[in-house]
């Protein structure tokens, strides 16, 4: 038992939990944590210019290293703007813990006016986090954030919160700091499990089915779809469980229509740390009709949308490596499987061939240019719907990175977060999402962190642009946008910035921005390009 004060009792927390980096903006409803950072000189704090960046860096720093990701705001109007990023982290099942403060302990509650004063901020808290405590005395601070971070780091991970009163991050008190043990992994009941192996070892036609919750499963994995011979089909978020240039690795193409032969034609679908959401899923209308094993950390989601034959409650890795121990079952059907990489390969050269060859060069360009285990960002954007999300390889686990609530503008800030955890990163990004997060350039030039942002300008909503004409006969409203000119900007924030109008000068912008391992930016003006088929824009306004 140390006597600290309450902000020595956050950075004391925080070293137990083995955190480095946190993300954040100073106020004074936080200022003794940040100084008791500064002291203490193990923890390095990004200061960002939003909170929700903050919230989004944290994130993205939590998916690309597999850790907390941490973010220090100011109570209220701090919080509210923090919401977003936390409902985004709960979106990805990503754990995100956010440190904010409150008001002092004699006005708190009282409605009495004081500055920041927020007396419903833990209700609104509680509405996207798993947990969300409020602290009444400083002894507490520290087991209450361990507490917290043991709780949303358990099964499926999930964003938390914890909020303490100015004066108690002031008053010095006697801090007892608890050990901190990462929750073990779940491992799976013997029945379900037996009846999985029953399964596998009855069929000769099965699929693999990897989400977001398979992502530190890698090893198994594959092991599985290689000893089985069965073709392995991830969801966005789920990407780069498998490496996408493996013989067996179909994609996140569950949807595509070319695709349905093969779930019609399967006898087994063994599905790992997903929820079957509507994307996968052309909002449920893909007929799975045949048994399905499914894993998961979380037993709420089993059965949620598909029937489970066998339900394991499970972590991913665990319960597929139980599986390999004991499986007895014969390979897959080859021409099954045959069949379902040659509707891969066709799926991907219809795509290919949507896309047109300016889209096609910029995405080999990205893929060849970049190292296997630099973190792709795509924000909600065209060319992320038609390209990045779909055919764009991703390689390694954990360097593939998509606002799971297909929020746009978190691209950047996501970005910030997997670079400041000691990897490169590139970002898909639209004209109109960046301007939602935009003063997060100053932010990446201050912290010189090595991301590519690639800006597909078409000065607007390029998606609900194209929405709206077919939808409206021709209408649109709302969507056509007075943009920057972002190289430009990005030079004003001491960021290398280009603007380039065709594929070639892509490649030889992006081929300098790797080279140099600075934070760039490449704006590319999209109507240069041969358009893309999937989303036709209508004429718009010039000037």
């Amino acid at each position: 038992m140390t006597e600290r004060t309450g902000g020595e009792a956050v950075v004391a927390a925080l070293r137990a939990l083995g955190v480095t980096r946190v993300f954040g903006i100073v106020s004074v409803h936080n200022i003794p944590i940040f100084d008791a950072i500064l002291r203490d000189g193990t923890i390095e704090p990004i200061a960002v210019r939003h909170e929700q960046a903050a919230v989004h860096a944290a994130d993205g720093y939590a998916r690309a290293s597999g850790r907390l990701g941490v973010a220090i705001a100011s109570t209220g109007p701090g919080t509210t703007n923090a919401m977003t990023g936390l409902f985004e982290a709960a979106a990805a099942s990503s754990p995100v813990l956010l440190i904010t403060g409150q008001v002092d302990t004699i006005w708190y509650g009282k409605g009495k006016g004081f500055l920041h004063e927020a007396e419903s901020q833990l209700p609104m808290l509680r509405t996207v986090c798993r947990r969300a405590e409020s602290v009444r005395r400083t002894e507490a601070i520290a087991r209450t954030i361990i507490e917290v971070a043991r709780d949303i780091l358990d099964g499926r991970p999930q964003p938390g919160a914890v909020e303490i009163p100015i004066d108690l991050q002031y008053r010095r008190g006697a801090v007892v700091v608890p050990p901190f043990d990462r929750p073990a992994p779940q491992r799976p009941d013997p029945e379900p499990l037996e009846r999985a192996l029953a399964l596998l070892r009855e069929t000769r036609r099965r699929v693999l089915w990897a989400g977001g919750g398979s992502i530190d499963a890698s090893a198994p994995l594959r092991q599985l779809a290689e000893r089985l011979g069965a073709p392995v089909f991830t969801t966005v978020n789920g990407r780069g469980v498998i490496s996408e240039d493996h013989p067996l690795a179909m994609g996140p193409l569950t949807a595509h229509p070319a695709m349905q032969a093969v779930f019609e034609g399967a006898d087994l679908l063994v599905a790992v740390g997903t929820r079957f959401q509507g994307g996968a899923t052309r909002n449920w209308s893909l007929p799975l009709s045949m048994p399905i094993v499914h894993i998961d950390a979380d037993p709420s989601v089993i059965g949620r949308n598909y029937p489970a034959a066998a339900a394991v409650v499970a972590d991913a890795r665990v319960a597929l490596e139980a599986l390999l121990e004991r499986l007895d079952a014969p390979a897959n059907d080859a021409a099954f499987t045959a069949a379902a990489v040659a509707a891969r390969d066709a799926a991907r050269s219809q795509i290919r061939e949507d896309i047109g060859p300016d889209h096609a060069a910029i995405m080999d360009a990205i893929r060849e240019l970049l190292p296997r285990d630099a973190v792709i960002v795509r924000d909600a954007t065209i060319p992320a719907y038609l390209w990045g999300n779909r055919l764009l390889p991703i390689l390694e686990p954990r360097t593939s990175i998509y606002p799971a609530s297909a929020a746009i503008g978190p691209g950047l800030p996501l970005a910030i977060g997997a670079a400041a955890a000691g990897r490169r990163a590139a970002v898909i990004q639209g004209d109109g999402g960046l301007m939602l997060s935009v003063g997060e350039l100053a932010t990446l030039a201050q912290y010189r962190l090595p991301v590519i942002l690639c800006v597909f300008n078409d000065h607007g909503y390029g998606v609900l642009r194209s929405i709206q004409a077919r939808t409206f006969e021709g209408r649109t409203i709302g969507v056509d946008l007075a943009t920057p000119d972002f190289a430009a900007l990005a030079r004003a924030m001491g960021i290398r910035g280009e603007r380039v109008g065709s594929a070639v000068a892509f490649r030889d912008a992006f081929a300098a921005a790797v080279a140099e391992g600075a934070p760039a930016l490449i704006e590319i003006d999209a109507d240069a390009l041969t358009p893309m088929r999937s989303f036709p824009q209508p004429p718009r306004p010039r000037g």
